[in-house]
């Protein structure tokens, strides 16, 4: 697939391939890039049993690293593609980051930070759900399966 076919669904793939790493590495299972001037910037996977953090989401990685790339703490005219929706603190934080644009695959009924509070983001933040919310939430419900034998 070339990017320019969709590049929604090019992201997200490469956001899927860091859940992967999340999986293999018995976390669970939520990848994020981050995309500025149609170049991945940053890419991250949840992290939170690794360095024993709360705060180690994959969007939380992905905004530090993108941040550190960038040199500013604005993330202006960058879209994060995750393969889960952000939980409130994740979308608050890419709120106060300013994300242009937040791509997810897999609603969050549970812990999503549409259930709570849906003006967490930037008031100029678009949101687009569902480019291959299949293929992430099938790799939660894997994981899940796998934790309770």
């Amino acid at each position: 697939m070339s990017i320019f076919d969709n590049p929604d669904e090019f992201y997200m793939r490469e956001a899927l391939r860091q859940a992967r790493l999340a999986f293999d590495d018995d976390e669970i299972p939520v990848g994020a890039v981050i995309v500025s001037a149609d170049t991945i910037i940053a890419r991250a996977y949840n992290q939170t049993e690794r360095l024993h953090d709360v705060t180690a989401h994959a969007e939380m990685l992905a905004i530090t690293a993108a941040a550190n790339h960038l040199g500013a703490k604005y993330l202006t005219d960058c879209t994060l593609y995750v393969t889960l929706e952000p939980c409130p603190m994740c979308a608050a934080a890419a709120g106060w980051a300013q994300v242009s644009r937040i791509v997810y695959g897999a609603p969050d009924p549970k812990r999503g930070y549409t259930q709570f509070s849906p003006t967490l983001l930037h008031p100029r933040t678009e949101v687009l759900q569902g480019p291959l919310a299949d293929e992430a939430e099938a790799h939660l419900k894997q994981f899940f399966k796998n934790k309770r034998g």
